[in-house]
């Protein structure tokens, strides 16, 4: 069993993980930390966690904690990871890695040193219907994959989580948020294909202020298909997934949600041939099993601190071709 503590325990850990760890079979919540101290003990007295740390060193420092789950704002997973890091604990943290591919480097240099695993938080990784449209590719039931979309929006205003505005906290508006999971769903989905070039267009609003309210993100994959990112923060929820192959087409509407079940269709020559029903409810849970399946060397973690970098350097180049208007590449 390997014992967590979740440094920036806040809405997601509430909402997410600790029904989550609930599931697992693994893999225990044993602590948190979180700024407000008199929030920290709340939280973990209602949810029955047996340590609130009164400091994130303490907690990173502590015999009782095999592994850090870094969940805070973007521009506190540097010094949160790097914290763990020193420590020799093993490390997931949530997405956006970083605030860029320099701090994820840096992470990296530092996991080496450790010795230990750092891994991303890319849940989206575990859910059945992107593992299923994932097998039905490799399995060419659509022949060769030609383009690829995703679609995630949600409406921010709702959100607990207004530090997302905050350019000194968040990444961005929604592609640094969830974009980030539609890019690592379509390059999981095409066998972890590379992003070569990035190219994006985006506004924001008098709501979002610095980051951006819209984008949509056109990547060109290694593999020699193309793919398109559509996110909002400005309208109600969806997380689609399509991908267009040479001799079918295969549809997930919401295919990224945990929360209810979703239905995986197959097309061709524009008629419904395979249609699956599937939960995506355990996907947190699947996803904590196999990292703590890596820091027990008994299994391989799917979203690698490696293969996050490449992940971040899409990112970088995605605001960077938002700011400047070039169409971006990527080595």
């Amino acid at each position: 069993m390997v014992r967590y503590g979740i440094l920036g325990f806040g809405h997601h850990a509430v909402k997410r993980l600790v029904p989550a760890f609930s599931a697992t079979q693994h893999s225990r919540l044993a602590a948190l930390w979180r700024r407000d101290r008199a929030k920290a003990r709340a939280n973990a007295q209602e949810f029955k966690i047996e340590h609130a740390f009164a400091t994130a060193e303490a907690l990173c420092a502590s015999p009782e904690i095999d592994a850090v789950f870094v969940a805070s704002p973007d521009a506190l997973h540097l010094q949160d990871v790097l914290l763990a890091l020193k420590y020799g604990k093993p490390v997931l943290c949530e997405k956006p890695l970083a605030m860029s591919s320099a701090e994820v480097e840096t992470m990296l240099a530092a996991e080496s040193e450790a010795g230990v695993a750092l891994g991303v938080a890319q849940n989206m990784r575990y859910n059945a219907s992107g593992q299923l449209m994932q097998q039905w590719i490799a399995e060419g039931r659509i022949g060769r994959p030609v383009l690829a979309h995703s679609q995630f929006c949600y409406p921010a205003q709702a959100s607990p989580r207004q530090w997302i505005y905050d350019p000194a906290l968040a990444l961005g508006g929604p592609i640094g948020d969830v974009a980030i999971h539609c890019i690592d769903a379509l390059r999981f989905l095409l066998g972890g294909a590379h992003v070569t070039t990035v190219s994006t267009l985006a506004h924001s609003d008098a709501e979002s202020g610095a980051v951006e309210s819209h984008a949509v993100v056109a990547l060109e994959f290694g593999t020699g298909a193309m793919g398109s990112v559509t996110v909002t923060t400005r309208g109600e929820y969806r997380s689609y997934i399509e991908v267009t192959g040479e001799t079918g087409v295969l549809v997930c509407e919401n295919g990224m949600t945990v929360d209810h079940d979703v239905e995986l269709l197959r097309y061709r020559q524009g008629e419904v041939v395979e249609r699956v029903r599937v939960s995506n409810s355990d996907a947190y849970a699947k996803m904590l099993d196999a990292f703590s399946a890596e820091v027990q060397g008994t299994g391989t973690y799917l979203a690698s601190g490696g293969d996050g970098l490449h992940n971040q350097r899409i990112l970088d180049a995605a605001y960077a071709s938002w700011r400047s208007g070039i169409r971006q590449s990527i080595a």
